[in-house]
């Protein structure tokens, strides 16, 4: 039987071109026509799905759609903006962390999509220091009255110790990375789908240490289930004021920041960018939603495309910088 498969390809193919130049041709008032996906590279109750549910309902008021979060979790967040790169029906967006719009290709040149030229910024939402957590209790390591005290154990306890992250390339990968040469400790890698399975494996001791966003640290802080040793801003952060910075604990020249973002597929027209940057931007400094933002533990930023093009731009240089220093690959 002679097969189809090519001719299917290509009118495949020739539908999602002419998907593709149709939306080019919408005008912001046309826009949004459906139903808008908003996806998230990580599990429900991580940080960026936090995020996203929380601006998904008055994102659908603002445009009259629905607005439904869609996990697709994998790769650090990759897969799903991959999915959202290569998205041709007009109404699929994302909520991204730094990586995946930054390093991605640097890390891995196999990743499918090139952050850099296959997104569209829309909106830098909000942005935070890291916390250096590890448990309050059963860690093989003395736990040390102050944080210098706790590196000092870990110095001593070299490879003994393991830290989890969401993933090869998160900011939390590359920034305990980083962290191991500015600190003189050598705790081993463990990758996690996102930080809700990090905080297990660290409350049943699979784990010692990991760098948690400020909110999800704090909520097990309050509990006496973690420690928090420092953050990774260079002084104290307003997101975490009561935790010192691992500068205080002599940790030099070391300030790393995490972020989240909408991003949408670069096909997308500048003026219909500009008109949902607009809505997200009036979206996250609304006072209710500021202070629901910072319980989760984020500064707002609400930016234009511009000011987020110009944040991946600065900070694919520094992470880039991280992973070549410290010649971090994947496995």
């Amino acid at each position: 039987m002679k097969s189809h498969w090519p001719r299917r390809f290509a009118l495949t193919a020739l539908s999602g071109m002419i998907t593709t130049l149709a939306f080019g041709q919408i005008s912001p008032s046309q826009w949004p026509s459906q139903t808008i996906k908003l996806v998230v590279g990580f599990p429900a109750g991580s940080s960026p799905d936090l995020t996203a549910r929380a601006l998904a309902e008055p994102l659908a008021k603002a445009l009259g759609q629905n607005v439904i979060v869609e996990n697709k979790v994998g790769a650090g967040g990759n897969i799903a903006a991959d999915l959202v790169a290569k998205s041709t029906d007009g109404h699929t967006l994302g909520l991204m962390i730094n990586g995946n719009m930054t390093i991605a290709r640097i890390l891995n040149p196999k990743v499918p999509y090139d952050p850099l030229k296959d997104l569209a910024p829309i909106s830098l939402i909000g942005k935070a220091p890291l916390v250096l957590t590890v448990p309050a209790s059963g860690t093989g390591v003395a736990p040390g009255q102050t944080a210098t005290e706790w590196l000092s154990q870990a110095q001593k306890a070299g490879d003994k110790l393991s830290y989890a992250s969401p993933g090869v390339g998160t900011v939390a990968h590359l920034g305990m990375e980083l962290l191991k040469t500015k600190a003189g400790i050598a705790p081993v890698h463990v990758p996690y789908p996102g930080n809700p399975q990090i905080i297990t494996a660290m409350l049943g001791g699979q784990v010692q240490l990991a760098l948690l966003p400020p909110a999800m640290a704090a909520t097990q802080v309050r509990s006496g289930k973690l420690r928090a040793i420092g953050t990774t801003s260079t002084g104290r952060s307003p997101v975490a004021p009561e935790v010192p910075s691992l500068a205080e604990a002599g940790v030099k020249d070391y300030q790393l920041e995490i972020w989240n973002a909408v991003a949408a597929p670069a096909s997308m027209p500048t003026a219909v960018a500009n008109k949902l940057s607009a809505v997200v931007s009036d979206i996250v400094r609304a006072p209710e939603m500021r202070a629901r933002l910072f319980q989760q533990g984020w500064q707002v930023v609400g930016s234009s495309p511009e000011g987020l093009r110009n944040r991946i731009q600065s900070d694919t240089k520094a992470l880039g910088d991280i992973i070549r220093s410290q010649k971090i690959e994947l496995n």
